[in-house]
């Protein structure tokens, strides 16, 4: 029977036959492959025999031949099919030739319409034949079955877009009749559609986040080049400030030194002097002692005037002595310069610890949202008493400006603001701090550079004049932002009390309008190349109405 295994193969598969059937010429095919050949013709309604192309009217109504599936299994008990030897036979992973009998082949397509998988030789008549050129091929699947109606065992070419699932023909008649359906090509070119606008938008996504981490690359470099410097700069500084203090150490010392064998160079040469003159006193006393001795009167008469005459002390006799106290004072000196340097330390060190914790990465800290949150970057702010304006007078511990006609002689300095009406604040601003202004009148809610002009009336002096201070003013219930003498409106709720959030690192500065909520007025994004102070300007034509006040937040 082996030689004639070609008479059961089906000419459309090149199989053994499966469920064959005989068409109405005497040719046999398997069921499934005719019925697939025939169901492209449908369109024609004239169906023909792929091997002698006999038509058909109408399509012939097929039954299984009993007889030939039975030669048919029996070829399959008394010899299995062999693949060649230059065929892979299918892994576990792989996906195999479901037309293969016996030794599996490794597929190379699927046919979503046949849904079925071919290896190459089985494959070749999807190749050739006409037939099965609408047929669409792709990588093996192990889901083909999926494909399947589970209701109605049809293959699943429609989509309904209400339930949003896979649907056969039979289906959109059926439980999903009336719903939004078109077919699986049509959605799958909607979707494509969608899936490529998500592509896009996917690798727009990482354009920009290659873009952010080129710039965080850039921005550790950065913190690593300014770290390095920082270090051998203030090592350098600190070395230097050591080399200082040991030098003062050393000139103090010798200084000590030196004055120690002066003072006590001093102090022996008139014990020594002392001494002499209590050894000639004794000498003195001696003879004089000898003398009263004497039992001759007339020598002691003799010798008396020459020994009884004393000569004149070379120094007081009553020199006071202060032991312990020739270097006390150099002492107290001392300590004194040691306290002051301990608090000047102390208090940079504290500058220093702020700067460091505050010089952190922008992303690490984003903009604060709620008015809660810029609390926590809530700073007590009060006025320089030596930048007010004559026409100024300070209260409330510094924190409250009152505008008033009268000149407040306040003693001339040069940080003084001479024509503008105006002060800023002691303390600077650097990292990430919030304060609020309560105001009443005309007023300037500003922060400036420290190393803004002072004297005249130039602009270089008026805060939001120049391009080195930002300031926002409320006259008339309209707000306008000022910096380097160009106004913008702002728009914005009306408010006595004024909200300012800077982040000196990261180049922002907002204004918020603050009532029972807070709204955002203005916002600057630039580059701060200095710490900032805060900064209060008011009308020079509003005479003794305006105010304005750092409120205490903690």
């Amino acid at each position: 029977m082996d030689h004639h295994r070609e008479e059961f193969c089906c000419p459309i598969c090149l199989d053994l036959l499966r469920d064959p059937v005989a068409v109405p010429c005497g040719h046999s095919f398997c069921m499934s492959c005719i019925m697939q050949y025939w169901d492209v013709e449908d369109e024609k309604g004239i169906y023909s025999c792929p091997e002698c192309r006999k038509f058909f009217i109408p399509r012939p109504d097929l039954m299984k031949n009993i007889m030939l599936a039975d030669l048919v299994e029996e070829l399959k008990k008394t010899r299995l099919q062999a693949a060649p030897a230059d065929r892979c036979s299918a892994g576990p992973e792989d996906v195999a030739c479901d037309v293969c009998t016996g030794n599996k082949i490794k597929a190379s397509k699927s046919c979503l319409q046949c849904l079925i998988s071919y290896c190459e030789e089985h494959l070749q008549p999807h190749l050739d034949l006409p037939v099965f050129k609408k047929h669409k091929l792709v990588e093996p699947s192990k889901t083909l079955q999926e494909n399947i109606c589970p209701r109605h065992d049809e293959v699943m070419k429609m989509f309904c877009r209400t339930d949003q699932q896979s649907i056969c023909y039979l289906c959109s008649l059926d439980q999903h009749k009336g719903h939004d359906t078109v077919s699986a090509a049509a959605e799958r070119t909607a979707r494509q559609r969608e899936l490529e606008g998500s592509r896009l938008n996917i690798q727009r996504r990482i354009q920009d986040r290659e873009k952010d981490v080129k710039l965080l690359r850039q921005e550790v470099e950065t913190i690593n080049g300014s770290a390095d410097k920082a270090v051998e700069h203030t090592e350098k500084m600190f070395t230097e400030l050591i080399r200082l203090m040991q030098k003062r150490r050393s000139d103090l010392r010798q200084q000590v030194r030196s004055q120690q064998i002066t003072e006590a160079s001093r102090v022996k040469e008139l014990q020594e002097k002392l001494e002499q003159e209590i050894a000639e006193l004794k000498r003195k006393d001696a003879e004089l002692q000898k003398l009263s001795h004497t039992q001759d009167d007339n020598q002691f008469l003799h010798d008396y005037p020459s020994l009884s005459a004393l000569s004149e002390p070379t120094h007081s006799s009553s020199i006071e002595i202060h032991p312990l106290r020739y270097f006390e004072d150099v002492t107290a000196a001392v300590s004194e310069v040691t306290d002051k340097l301990q608090d000047v330390l102390r208090q940079g060190w504290t500058n220093i610890s702020q700067t460091l914790t505050e010089g952190d990465v922008l992303l690490s800290h984003p903009e604060p949202t709620t008015r809660a949150e810029f609390l926590k970057y809530a700073r007590d702010i009060t006025l320089d008493p030596n930048t007010a304006h004559s026409l100024l007078i300070l209260s409330e511990a510094n924190r409250k400006a009152t505008f008033l006609e009268e000149d407040q002689s306040h003693p001339s300095h040069p940080d003084r603001f001479t024509v503008w009406i105006q002060a800023l604040s002691q303390e600077s601003l650097s990292g990430r701090c919030y304060w609020e202004v309560e105001r009443r009148g005309g007023v300037y809610v500003a922060v400036s550079y420290k190393t803004i002009s002072r004297a005249g009336n130039s602009n270089a002096c008026g805060f939001g004049r120049n391009e080195k201070s930002w300031a926002l003013h409320h006259h008339n219930n309209s707000y306008n932002f000022w910096t380097n003498n160009v106004s913008t409106p702002v728009s914005g709720p009306w408010s006595n009390r004024i909200g300012v959030y800077l982040d000196q690192k990261a180049g922002i500065l907002s204004f918020y309008s603050i009532s029972k909520t807070m709204t955002l007025l203005h916002r600057v994004q630039t580059t701060f190349t200095q710490p900032l102070h805060a900064g209060l300007r008011f009308y020079s034509f509003i005479f003794g109405k305006s105010t304005a006040e750092f409120c205490e937040l903690k």
